[in-house]
C-alpha cells in the first residue's frame, strides 16, 4: 500500500523532528542577528538575501541531520517497553534540555566569534579548541560566563517546556521496528547524500565575503575546517611543471637558473665586513598599522611608538602573510610563503629548517625565543627549539618576576624585563645576541597592570594597544641604560592585524602592519614605501648587518636596489599575491581570482595578469614543494 512508503512522525521519532525544527530555528535567528550586525557591509538586494537564506537553510538542515544521527540510531535500537518507562522518559527530557542548551551555546559562541573575527567558525576555531585551557580561560576572563551560562540554561528549559507540550501525545504512539528502520534509513541516507553531493563551496553565493559567510552554517564550517586542516598544494591548487616553477623562482630570488630541480638556494653576497650587532626582534600581538599615529591614526594610542618611528626605518606598506600568530612567526623566522592549511609552526617534523635562528647561531650569537605565554600553545616551543633557538616562556618566570598575567601570558612589561636580563647575560659572556620576542597583552581580555596608562584595564582593544605602546616605550628607555644598547638593532613588527575580515575574500587593507627598525647609532631614519610582506623582514635585517650567506629565504632585502614591489597575504585556504595594485588569489579546486585595487583599497574583479599569476604559482607551489620534500632544511643543498 502507498501508506507504507510514508513517514509517520507520530511516535518516538517526533522527538527527532522537533529537534531538527529547533536546530533550524536557532540557526535562522543566528543568521538574522549576524545579518543585522553586518548590515552596513551587505551589498545584496532582496533576491540576493533570499538566496543567502535559502542556501543557509540547506546547510542548517544538513547540519541538523548530522547532529540528529546519534539520537536517530539510539531510538532505532531502544525497545518499546524501555522507551515507555517513566525513568527513560525522564532521561529523554533531560537529554532534550541538554541538547537545546548545546544549540543555544553554539549560537552565542557564533555571535562572539563573529564579533572577534568577522566570520563563521573556521580554522581559527579548530585551532582554539585544541587548546582548551587557553580557550576556557580566555572566555572566563573576557565575558560574564556565569550570566551567559545561566541565560542559556534558562532559555533551554523554556524551549523544552514549549516543545514538550506538543510532543507528549505523539511520543506515546507505538513505533514498530519496521517504522523505526524506515525513519533511520531516511536520516542516514540524507546524511550520506549530503556528504557526497554538498561541500562548503555551495555557500559562495556572492563576491561579498560576508554574504558567503551568512549563507553557511557555523557548525558545518567548523567540521569542514577540521577535515581540511592541511591542504596538499598540488592536489587543490593551480600548478605548473617544476622546471617552469624553478625558472620563475630563480628570477624572483635573483639567481640564474642552473637546472630543473626545484630549489630556493641562492647566494647573498655583500662587500665588506659583517656588522656584529645585537638584534632584538619584537613581534607584537595584533598591532594593526591603523593603530599607530605614525601610520595615520589620530587617537593618540601610540605616543611612544610614534616617537620611535620618527628615529627609525619606517616601512609603510608592509603586510602580514596571514591572520594568526603562527603565520607571522613562520614568515619572519623562515621567510617562507604561507603554505595552505595549518602553519608549519604547528606541523610535525618541522625542525631543522633554514631559519633565522640557525643563521645567527652559526655566527656565534646567543639565539633566544622569549614568549610571555606557555610555549606549548600552537607548538611554538618545539618549533623554535628545533630551529636554532633557546626557548624562554612563562614556565621560566615565577610570580615575583611576573606578578600580572592573563590566560595568554604575562604582561608585556615583564616579558621585556626578562629580555633585558637575558641580554645582560649574553653581553657579560662576550657574545652577541639575537632575541625573538612575542608579546601577548594586546589580546582579549585586554587587561594589564593598573597605573600605566590613562585607560582602565579591561575596557577594550584601545586600552590594550596603548598599554603595549607604553610597555614598548618603557622597554627602549630601560635598554638605553645598558652597555649593549648602542650596538643593538630593535625590530618592531606585528604578527598580524587585529581583524582581517572584510567584504572581499582577502581584505588587503586589513593585512597592513607596522615595521620599525631602530638603532640610533647605526641606522639613519628613513621612510620606506616599497610594497612588502613579513617574509621580507629578516632578509632586510640581515642586509642591514651586511651578512653574506647562502640563502633559502624567499623574502627580499627591501633596501637593495630593485627589491620589493610585491606582498603575500592569505588565510588557511586563500593564497594572495599583491603586485602593482593588483591581487591574484589562488583557491582550492585550482581556482584563480584577480582584482584591481583603487586608491581607497577597494577591490574590483579583473582578469588575471599571466605574469603575476605565474609568479604567484611559483612562490606558493615552490614553498610547499620544498618544505614537503625536505629541501628547505638547514644544510641541505
Amino acid at each position: 500500500m502507498a501508506g507504507k512508503l510514508q513517514f509517520d512522525f507520530r511516535g518516538r521519532y517526533t522527538a527527532v523532528l522537533a529537534y531538527v525544527v529547533v536546530f533550524v530555528a536557532i540557526s535562522f535567528v543566528v543568521r538574522l542577528a549576524l545579518l543585522w550586525k553586518q548590515w552596513g557591509d551587505i551589498d545584496a538586494g532582496v533576491f540576493g538575501l533570499v538566496k543567502v537564506f535559502a542556501v543557509g537553510l540547506l546547510y542548517d538542515l544538513i547540519t541538523a541531520n548530522y547532529f540528529a544521527l546519534p539520537f536517530v540510531l539510539y531510538l532505532l535500537l531502544i525497545p518499546e517497553a524501555v522507551f515507555r518507562h517513566p525513568l527513560h522518559r525522564l532521561w529523554l527530557e533531560l537529554g532534550y534540555v541538554a541538547a537545546f542548551a548545546l544549540l543555544l551555546f553554539i549560537g552565542v559562541a557564533e555571535w562572539l566569534f563573529w564579533d572577534e573575527f568577522g566570520s563563521r567558525f573556521n580554522f581559527v576555531a579548530v585551532d582554539y579548541l585544541i587548546y582548551t585551557q587557553e580557550l576556557i580561560g580566555n572566555i572566563r576572563e573576557s565575558y560574564p560566563l556565569t550570566a551567559l551560562l545561566s541565560g542559556i540554561g534558562a532559555a533551554a528549559m523554556t524551549l523544552h517546556v514549549l516543545v514538550r507540550r506538543r510532543l507528549l501525545a505523539r511520543l506515546n504512539h507505538p513505533t514498530r521496528l519496521a517504522v523505526r528502520l524506515r525513519h533511520a534509513a531516511g536520516f542516514v541516507g540524507a546524511a550520506l547524500l549530503a556528504t557526497v553531493l554538498i561541500d562548503s563551496s555551495l555557500a559562495q553565493v556572492s563576491t561579498n565575503r560576508y554574504e558567503n559567510q551568512l549563507a553557511g552554517n557555523g557548525t558545518y564550517n567548523f567540521f569542514a575546517a577540521f577535515r581540511n586542516n592541511e591542504l596538499d598544494y598540488d592536489t587543490f591548487y593551480r600548478t605548473e611543471p617544476e622546471p617552469v616553477v624553478q625558472q620563475h623562482l630563480a628570477q624572483m630570488l635573483g639567481e640564474p637558473t642552473t637546472g630543473d630541480e626545484l630549489s630556493a638556494l641562492h647566494a647573498v653576497r655583500r662587500p665588506g665586513a659583517e656588522r656584529r650587532l645585537n638584534v632584538m626582534l619584537v613581534v607584537v600581538e595584533s598591532l594593526s598599522a591603523e593603530f599607530l599615529g605614525a601610520y595615520g591614526d589620530g587617537r593618540g594610542l601610540t605616543p611612544h611608538l610614534d616617537a620611535i618611528a620618527a628615529d627609525s626605518l619606517r616601512f609603510t606598506r608592509l603586510y602580514a602573510t596571514g591572520t594568526r600568530t603562527v603565520r607571522g612567526l613562520e614568515a619572519v623566522t623562515l621567510s617562507l610563503p604561507p603554505t595552505p592549511g595549518s602553519s608549519i609552526v604547528k606541523r610535525p617534523n618541522n625542525s631543522g629548517l633554514f631559519s633565522a635562528g640557525f643563521l645567527f647561531r652559526e655566527r656565534g650569537y646567543d639565539t633566544r625565543f622569549l614568549y610571555g605565554g606557555y610555549g606549548y600553545f600552537d607548538n611554538m616551543n618545539a618549533f623554535f627549539a628545533g630551529n636554532g633557538y633557546e626557548v624562554v616562556d612563562r614556565t621560566d618566570m615565577d610570580e615575583t618576576e611576573a606578578p600580572f598575567a592573563t590566560i595568554w601570558g604575562v604582561a608585556d612589561e615583564y616579558l621585556f624585563n626578562r629580555a633585558l636580563a637575558e641580554a645582560d647575560r649574553s653581553h657579560a659572556a662576550g657574545r652577541p645576541f639575537f632575541q625573538h620576542l612575542l608579546t601577548t597583552s594586546n589580546h582579549r581580555p585586554y587587561t594589564y597592570p593598573d597605573g600605566r596608562i590613562d585607560i582602565p584595564s579591561g575596557s577594550g582593544r584601545e586600552g590594550a594597544v596603548k598599554y603595549t605602546d607604553w610597555a614598548l616605550g618603557n622597554f627602549i628607555a630601560q635598554a638605553r641604560q645598558h652597555p649593549w644598547f648602542d650596538d643593538t638593532v630593535f625590530v618592531i613588527v606585528a604578527d598580524h592585524c587585529a581583524s582581517s575580515a572584510g567584504r572581499a575574500e582577502l581584505e588587503v587593507a586589513r593585512y597592513r602592519i607596522p615595521l620599525l627598525v631602530y638603532a640610533p647609532r647605526h641606522i639613519r631614519p628613513q621612510q620606506v614605501d616599497v610594497l612588502a610582506s613579513q617574509i621580507d623582514v629578516m632578509p632586510t635585517v640581515l642586509g642591514l648587518l651586511n651578512f653574506s650567506y647562502d640563502s633559502k629565504f624567499f623574502g627580499q632585502d627591501l633596501l637593495a636596489a630593485g627589491s620589493g614591489g610585491r606582498a603575500l597575504i592569505g588565510n588557511y585556504q586563500k593564497l594572495g599575491y599583491l603586485h602593482d595594485e593588483r591581487l591574484i588569489v589562488l583557491s582550492p579546486q585550482r581556482q584563480v581570482s584577480a582584482y584591481t585595487m583603487d586608491g581607497r583599497g577597494r577591490l574590483q574583479v579583473a582578469a588575471p595578469d599571466n605574469g603575476e599569476l605565474a609568479d604567484a604559482v611559483a612562490l606558493y607551489q615552490g614553498a610547499s614543494a620544498l618544505y614537503r620534500s625536505g629541501r628547505q632544511a638547514w644544510g641541505v643543498n
